[in-house]
């Protein structure tokens, strides 16, 4: 069975179009990439588990701000390159993307030194219109910005 991971797009219109908010992945892996990078606020959840609440659960973790609660707009599925599947859903909102305060994780840094180092799992966050979200989110997750600009016509 693939990896289930679930996320929010959260949106918002602005007199130029419409503006998706994304995190950068934390972490010395992370650190000097940013096109190709980026990614909606996401994590996995286990089968079985509600895969909305799950979204909800992992915006918070990873931004620090509770997601709003606007109608979710659901934005389907999508299969990563690795294989994990990836479902999302679009709400309507706003926050402030330098105020991000992301949950951290430990990991061996550097490799084989035998130290265990704690980094933030989103290192920062911003807001995008929907072209500039394109060059800077995974290519995977592209299909969510398309059934986006569908959704917000």
């Amino acid at each position: 069975m693939p990896k289930l991971s679930a996320g929010i797009v959260l949106f918002r219109r602005r007199g130029t179009g419409v503006e998706v908010f994304l995190v950068h992945p934390g972490g010395p892996f992370w650190k000097n990439k940013d096109n190709g990078a980026w990614s909606i606020p996401k994590g996995e959840y286990s089968a079985g588990e509600d895969a909305l609440a799950a979204a909800r659960r992992e915006f918070e973790e990873e931004t620090g701000f509770a997601c709003p609660q606007g109608d979710p707009v659901a934005l389907g599925e999508l299969k990563q390159a690795g294989g994990k599947v990836v479902s999302a859903w679009a709400v309507e909102g706003d926050c402030a993307a330098e105020r991000i305060r992301s949950n951290m994780f430990e990991m061996e840094w550097p490799p084989k030194s035998g130290k265990t180092q704690q980094f933030p799992e989103v290192d920062r966050a911003g807001w995008f219109a929907l072209p500039e979200a394109r060059q800077k989110l995974v290519a995977g997750q592209h299909g969510f910005l398309d059934r986006l600009a569908e959704s917000t016509g």
